[in-house]
């Protein structure tokens, strides 16, 4: 069944917090892992405007002004209240769930003065489903670290900082900032890759691209569900990282959950990566990692400039030795091509390229051996690197087999 659209309300929307970034006097809260529902007096509404049909039991003691909050039953079980509010049915289930209250949008006051308000109006509804969200005064840098490794120490998934005397503003703003230690962002599927060895047969990875064009690949995090039933092309997904590369594309993604509940910008974005912060785990850690970034990209620089003559012959060397394999992120077949070693003990080899991703499996005759997935900017590169190793592989003695 499919939710009945409303206007979009008009919710305050968070940054991400940078460790620059001195966090004494804010409000922290924990960052909870629910459906953000924005009660306008009458329903419930997603980010979107659509609606999230509760039973009127649960909507009944709420006030005829706007709220905001979560939809929320306990830590880790993201998926389990998804499943019961998006189900728009108003049924037995909605009992494990609770609304979980932090602003009061259309009050005028000041954050200290909205957080009062709401405490005492829920104080007066006497119901266990309706809670006001609690918020601690932070001292400094230290206590910030301290209360989020408590959070995070408990299966939750950061904190919220609220800027004192703030007020209610429609849209994102630097009076509300996010914590996590690491970062999240959404991506669009594109198309999937094949997968290999004990995924053979079904998706072995999500090929997508963020809102700034960058494209890669996610297989990490993908429950054997998903890849039976992975999420249809052109679908938001949310997935976890844990830096960006110089290329601004996600370390080790981890696939988390699709994002039914997101803006795509129709210009295609206004940045060519995702926007990174995180949380240090000392005081000093900060600093500490500026100086080792900078470090290990002035090495980095220096290793490419060597690097890139030899590379580029090993390139043109692995086109004369294998056909051009070509690829695009949504639309290409997957071209695979497999290779044997007759030693001993006989050894198996075997590159697919697909997409901006190139997939190799690779192990002893007769089992299913290792598979290692590796993403580039685009398809262009991901092939040229696979006919790059197809090439070191025949030199090494390595014959292909249909």
């Amino acid at each position: 069944m499919t939710s009945k659209k409303h206007g979009k309300p008009p919710v305050l929307l968070a940054h991400k917090w940078a460790t620059k970034h001195n966090p004494a006097g804010w409000w922290m809260s924990e960052k909870l892992d629910g459906v953000r529902a924005y009660w306008d007096g009458k329903r419930f509404l997603s980010r979107q405007g659509n609606e999230y049909v509760a039973p009127g039991w649960f909507t009944r003691p709420l006030p005829r002004h706007p709220l905001d909050g979560e939809l929320w039953i306990d830590r880790k079980q993201f998926q389990k209240v998804v499943g019961v509010v998006r189900r728009q049915k108003a049924d037995e289930d909605w009992k494990r769930v609770r609304y979980l209250v932090f602003d009061a949008p259309a009050h005028g006051g000041v954050f200290e003065d909205r957080v009062e308000h709401l405490t005492d109006l829920i104080k007066g509804m006497s119901i266990k489903h309706v809670v006001p969200v609690d918020h601690v005064r932070c001292r400094d840098h230290a206590h910030l670290i301290t209360e989020f490794n408590r959070v995070e120490a408990l299966g939750g998934e950061g904190l919220m900082l609220r800027e004192p005397r703030s007020l209610y503003v429609a849209g994102r703003s630097r009076s509300l900032l996010k914590v996590k230690r690491f970062h999240d962002a959404e991506a669009k599927v594109l198309g999937y890759i094949d997968g290999q060895g004990r995924h053979a047969g079904r998706v072995g990875a999500l090929s997508v691209v963020t809102p700034g064009g960058v494209r890669f690949a996610i297989g990490s995090g993908l429950k054997d569900a998903d890849r039976d039933d992975p999420p249809k092309v052109g679908a938001i997904v949310t997935y976890r990282y844990q830096e960006l590369t110089d290329a601004g594309i996600p370390r080790f993604p981890t696939f988390v959950r699709i994002r039914e509940d997101f803006d795509w910008p129709t210009n295609g974005g206004s940045t060519s990566r995702p926007v990174a912060s995180s949380v240090p785990l000392t005081a000093g850690a900060a600093a500490a990692g500026t100086k080792k970034a900078s470090k290990k990209a002035s090495k980095k620089t220096s290793k490419n400039a060597s690097s890139k003559t030899s590379k580029n012959a090993s390139s043109k060397t692995a086109k004369a030795s294998a056909p051009t394999t070509s690829a695009s992120s949504s639309t290409s077949t997957s071209q695979t091509r497999y290779f044997e070693n007759a030693g001993s003990p006989g050894k198996f080899w075997e590159v697919t390229a697909q997409g901006v991703a190139m997939a190799v499996r690779y192990g002893t005759l007769g089992t299913r051996g290792k598979t290692k997935i590796k993403t580039f900017r685009d398809a262009a590169r991901a092939t040229a690197e696979a006919e790059r190793l197809i090439a070191i592989k025949l030199k090494k003695g390595f014959v292909e087999k249909p």
